[in-house]
């Protein structure tokens, strides 16, 4: 028996949204390590005798620490051989699968790196924003809400400034911060969308403007998981406009 770690990217939220190598390492796992952010439906192509261990990684939930989570990989990987780390997203964003890699080559333990398809591009797409258009945005930023330190990244100030489409993971609770960051900066009318639960059916997307992002995520109760965006690129979602004279006429 050859241990071995399988590091997949799972998608936004869509089960569909996996490539065909992240279902062929599934189907040939013997454990499975899942992440809350990974469709569960995905289970359904590993073998039904590997083990399956959910281990959570959403704020809020019980959650394995990320040391917990290292130590099962290497722990069940000896013991039964190939172990399959199926997390949200693409696992090297934000997702620390290098971590993960780099503990277990400590222990001799063979490892691959299956990419996902990134919630950074793919729920904004879903929502029919690009997050570069020609002679709208030219580059964007994909920037953490939740850093070791708690605090906003540095990056952050640095892409306020910045005509660039910002793409803010993990920052539903910073975004208060963030508002008042671009508004300090003159750029309260930026347009911005928040999209809750990206891909799924469920999905809920709010459109309006940095200023009063805020009060409109607290009227229609949006919660995690959710991506920030922000810059002109929103403007192209086919509400954007209407949303904006509606809640125009609201404030005043």
């Amino acid at each position: 028996m050859r241990s071995k770690l399988t590091l997949v990217g799972a998608g936004p939220g869509d089960g569909e949204l996996i490539t065909l190598k992240g279902i062929r390492a599934l189907r040939q796992a013997d454990v499975v390590l899942y992440d809350d952010l990974a469709n569960h439906s995905l289970l359904e192509f590993a073998p039904e005798r590997a083990l399956k261990m959910y281990v959570g990684k959403r704020a809020g939930k019980v959650s394995f620490s990320q040391d917990e989570i290292n130590a099962l990989i290497v722990r069940l990987a000896q013991e039964h051989g190939h172990l399959v780390r199926l997390k949200g997203g693409d696992s090297y964003v934000f997702g620390r699968g290098y971590e993960e890699c780099a503990y277990v080559r400590q222990y001799g333990i063979a490892y691959e790196v299956v990419p996902g398809v990134s919630s950074s591009i793919a729920v904004p797409a879903s929502q029919g924003i690009p997050v570069t258009s020609r002679g709208v945005s030219e580059s964007f930023w994909v920037i953490t809400g939740t850093t070791r330190t708690g605090e906003l990244s540095d990056d952050l100030r640095l892409a306020v400034q910045s005509k660039a489409t910002v793409v803010v993971l993990m920052g539903l609770n910073k975004v208060n911060e963030i508002c008042t960051m671009y508004c300090k900066a003159g750029r309260g009318h930026v347009p911005m969308a928040v999209i809750q639960n990206g891909t799924r059916a469920d999905e809920h997307c709010v459109v309006g403007q940095v200023w009063n992002m805020p009060q409109l995520i607290a009227e229609q109760g949006v919660g995690a998981p959710a991506v920030l965006v922000i810059g002109d690129v929103v403007a192209l979602h086919p509400s954007y406009l209407a949303e904006c004279l509606h809640n125009v006429s609201v404030a005043y």
